[in-house]
């Protein structure tokens, strides 16, 4: 038999057990699995606590990963002394977990500075003068007496609100016979063109209902309360028929236009839950909207195939493209990838970030790969302070971005083995190394952007949305609001107003299809290009 010195560590057990000697043959089993099942255990409270910070900065922080970016390394950090115990410290975020100090090598949010006054922009509105005299000094037509000199005027001005008006827009017919003569048939002038047939609601109204609630963010309850107010009362089911009576009427376009976005040379994709009603169950179930968007033009499309995310649906809305897609690393994507004709490009977006959540765990490792990818990102910024060509930009990429991309392939090789595997910073080096092909794509490009960041902020307002709204009352309904949500997102790209598209396809609409006439010219894009309307700007409310 021989010796063998066995034990659980002070650092592990959290005592200060001493090892102790027993006779074994080699090695002692029984220890080996405490020590298995100890790092199981550590790396169990390790994932609890990334979760309860994950949701506790979901709920109560922000998100932006920009406030966590690495400050410049020529920068010299000051000796700060250490604080109280007890004591949060300076520039640490809410939750955070500090430890012994050591040199920051992240910059947190700077200090808020006391906001500056804009002036309002009022020039695109109407001004309505009222001249007020001092009492006594004017006639009965209001005119300055003869016995008085004006001297100047003191003007004020302030920002009054007039409540939308609803009324009823009655059409009256005329019939007429001629008095005489063979043909003496009635004359009747024909109806105005109409959003729903035999229907009240006219265009005006529909759009503010489809606006109120997809751009507003305003479900149909608020809207019926408030109309209420203006001295009309809904149905509730009155409101629903004539939302999706109008939706499906849009639905043409809807079709035009997921056809332009798909022959597109450069596409990006995305997708983002909405809860959906289960009747059967009688509970809500996780859908997926995807989202594909023109790299080129900015118009773009949602899809919603009965809220599924799999293989089988991705191939079903992508299967049939040839060109150049971005995605992040979502491993439907995958088997696109390599088809003649179908190019895969990453989003070096989701790498940061991956690397800003491991931040806390190796602030070290963690700050020297974001500090390269933001190389990446100045490259970027200085195509973009220039206005280069797509040409110029790719070339100025295989300058500067292709020998960055190359030390960070090295990098991730270098040191993944240092590592663990299912640490934060392990995954995140690993879906680095997994995609480094794919990142590398949009240096061949200059129309191909460095991330996925422009569709995910086309997706933004139906994550506002499903705030207020909540939910799809049925599969049906999820897809009329992707087919809202993709024309609202292509008036933004075209720089469009909604309403006042709205206001004149959803009349333009069944007048056409009546008569078979082409549709092509009422997408966004094409409705701007005739100058039908001009621009507008949607208002923040984030």
């Amino acid at each position: 038999m021989k010796t063998v010195t066995c034990g659980i560590s002070s650092e592990a057990s959290g005592g200060s057990a001493a090892p102790f000697a027993t006779e074994a043959p080699e090695e002692c089993s029984h220890c080996l699995q405490l020590q298995s099942r100890i790092k199981d255990l550590q790396m169990q409270v390790i994932q609890l606590r990334r979760q309860i910070e994950y949701w506790t900065k979901r709920f109560h922080g922000r998100m932006s990963e920009k406030r966590h970016l690495p400050l410049d390394p020529a920068q010299l950090l000051l000796p700060f002394p250490a604080e109280e115990p007890g004591q949060q410290p300076c520039g640490a975020t809410e939750g955070e977990h500090t430890g012994n100090p050591e040199p920051a090598d992240v910059a947190e949010a700077p200090g808020r500075r006391h906001p500056v006054r804009r002036r309002l922009d009022t020039t695109a509105l109407e001004v309505v003068e009222t001249h007020l005299w001092p009492d006594g000094t004017t006639d009965s037509d209001g005119r300055l007496l003869e016995s008085y000199d004006e001297v100047g005027t003191e003007t004020t001005d302030r920002l009054e609100c007039i409540p939308a008006s609803i009324y009823i827009s009655r059409i009256i017919r005329h019939k007429v016979v001629a008095r005489a003569g063979a043909d003496r048939s009635i004359l009747t002038p024909p109806l105005p063109k109409a959003a729903i047939d035999k229907g009240m609601a006219g265009a005006t109204l529909l759009a503010a209902i489809i606006l109120d609630k997809y751009l507003y963010h305003m479900p149909f309850h608020r809207q019926i309360d408030r109309y209420r107010q203006y001295g009309l009362r809904l149905p509730a089911a009155t409101v629903s028929g004539w939302y999706e009576a109008a939706v499906d009427s849009l639905h043409l376009l809807y079709r035009l236009l997921r056809e332009k976005v798909m022959a597109s040379q450069y596409i990006q994709t995305d997708e983002s839950t909405v809860p959906v009603v289960d009747n059967d169950r009688h509970r809500t179930r996780k859908g997926y909207q995807w989202c594909v968007r023109d790299g080129i033009t900015g118009a773009l499309f949602f899809w919603y195939d009965r809220g599924s995310r799999s293989k089988n649906t991705a191939r079903e809305l992508l299967g049939g493209y040839r060109g150049t897609f971005q995605s992040d690393g979502y491993e439907a994507y995958d088997q696109f990838c390599g088809i003649a004709g179908v190019r895969g490009a990453a989003c070096w977006a989701h790498v940061r970030r991956k690397f800003v959540e491991a931040l806390r765990e190796d602030r070290s490792l963690a700050t020297e790969a974001i500090r390269m990818i933001g190389q990446l990102y100045a490259v970027e910024k200085e195509a973009d302070a220039a206005a280069m060509t797509p040409e110029q930009r790719a070339l100025l990429r295989k300058q500067k971005a292709y020998p960055v991309i190359v030390m960070i392939e090295k990098w991730c090789l270098h040191t993944y083995p240092s590592v663990l595997a299912k640490s934060l910073l392990g995954k995140a080096i690993a879906y680095t190394y997994s995609l480094i092909e794919r990142l590398g794509v949009y240096i061949d490009d200059g129309r191909v952007n460095i991330d996925n960041n422009l569709i995910e902020n086309a997706i933004r307002p139906l994550a506002l949305g499903r705030k207020n709204w909540l939910f799809c009352g049925n599969d049906a309904s999820a897809c009329r609001a992707a087919i809202v949500y993709s024309m609202i997102a292509s008036c933004k790209a075209a720089d469009v107003d909604p309403r006042q598209w709205l206001e004149y396809v959803l009349l333009e609409i069944p007048f056409r299809k009546k008569n078979r006439m082409p549709l092509d010219d009422l997408l966004p894009a094409a409705y701007a290009a005739g100058n039908h309307a001009g621009p507008w700007n949607i208002p923040d409310t984030q």
